[in-house]
């Protein structure tokens, strides 16, 4: 598995991000300006539109080096978190001219099954086209290598780019060997299967920037990872209500409730935060920003009972998905508990109906119930 780079290797991270995308510009340039004649000399619309294509890519490379470039710009007073959610722009921006290229493709390919012009195919175009080929393969399966070792949603996006444009080249190749061996012409309804194709991978690519920019569900891998490392932490009896931010690529911040004795002391919680967000940090990238606190009943024995008949109750409705944080403070005469509804209920009517329930299990107590928000696995 390839290793991403994680949050304290920026300027490495970044620095591979420009190095490759500055070869995508250079060899898309090349191959556009190769294309460009081809096409022209033998009177392909598919090949021009190669062109065309090829230049997209490499302005896609270009908007790239240029939002890993303004990502990079140190956090300040305006942007404390710092820049790192431009890279998520330019990804979309990216995504746009492959969707534009794939419209594009559509449009000329129709345009050439209505009125179509015969090409002049010559076996240096051929061998020409062939080597196009081989060279957007390469160069896709490098960029989408380095993509994923960056963590970069812009250069994955790039090298799945690249790939299709080698089964577009593919394709115009074999339509133009088809046509000097038969006299068949189907590069213009080649164009359009294609296109289909260019058109689906922008929208996939669009609609995966849109998650990042929104905010999308914590990863469950990731999820569980965190609160298995903090748990491992002595006197954390769970850990619950993680909540991921993401200000850009290798820029996680998150914030966690943790369930400890009601004997523990100030000290000792600042002792365990620290140790924890030290080794969350270490093993995963991720800055633990917030712990917050859940105090368990360690001598009260009816709570105990009470909790149980309490979470028995709770989790027979449908649309509740877990009790936690559950206290009683026998002075105060509070019974404290969260409550994680799933997103397809009414969760303020389910709540007071909860209340209700439990108010008549426990009449003398005051009952608070928070409601959590379904955030993580």
């Amino acid at each position: 598995m390839t290793e991403k780079i994680v949050l304290k290797d920026q300027s490495v991270r970044n620095a591979l991000i420009v190095r490759t995308s500055l070869v995508g510009v250079g060899a898309n340039v090349l191959l556009a300006a190769m294309k460009a004649a081809v096409g022209l000399l033998t009177n392909s619309i598919a090949v021009v539109l190669d062109a065309v294509n090829n230049l997209s890519d490499a302005l896609s490379s270009i908007i790239t080096i240029v939002g890993a470039r303004l990502s990079a710009k140190k956090p300040d007073r305006k942007h404390p978190l710092g820049y790192g959610r431009i890279e998520y722009f330019s990804a979309m921006i990216v995504a746009a001219l492959v969707l534009y290229a794939g419209l594009t493709a559509l449009v000329e390919s129709v345009k050439k099954i209505i009125t179509p012009e015969k090409a002049e195919y010559t076996l240096l175009s051929l061998l020409l086209i062939a080597a196009a080929v081989a060279a957007k393969l390469v160069l896709g399966a490098y960029v989408t290598a380095q993509g994923k070792k960056a963590d970069s949603d812009a250069l994955v996006a790039s090298g799945s780019d690249a790939r299709f444009d080698a089964i577009l080249s593919g394709s115009v190749l074999a339509c133009a060997i088809l046509y000097m061996l038969t006299g068949l012409s189907l590069e213009a309804y080649v164009g359009v299967v294609i296109a289909a194709f260019i058109i689906k991978s922008g929208i996939e690519m669009l609609g995966g920037t849109l998650d990042d920019l929104l905010g999308a569900r914590t990863d469950p891998e990731l999820s569980r990872r965190i609160k298995s490392l903090i748990c491992e932490e002595e006197g954390v009896r769970g850990a619950y209500d993680l909540f991921l931010n993401n200000y850009g690529p290798g820029r996680n911040y998150a914030t966690v409730h943790i369930e400890v004795a009601d004997t523990t002391t100030a000290a000792e919680l600042d002792r365990m935060t620290r140790s924890m967000q030290a080794r969350v940090m270490r093993e995963t990238g991720i800055v633990l920003a917030g712990v917050g606190v859940y105090s368990h009943n360690t001598t009260d024995e009816e709570c105990r009972a009470l909790r149980s008949r309490v979470t028995k109750a709770v989790m027979a409705h449908e649309g509740t998905l877990q009790v936690h944080g559950f206290y009683l403070d026998s002075e105060a005469k509070e019974l404290r508990f969260d409550v994680v509804f799933s997103f397809d209920v009414d969760a303020r009517a389910l709540l007071e109906e909860i209340r209700q329930e439990v108010q008549e299990m426990v009449p003398d107590y005051t009952v608070i119930i928070a409601p959590d928000l379904d955030l993580s696995d």
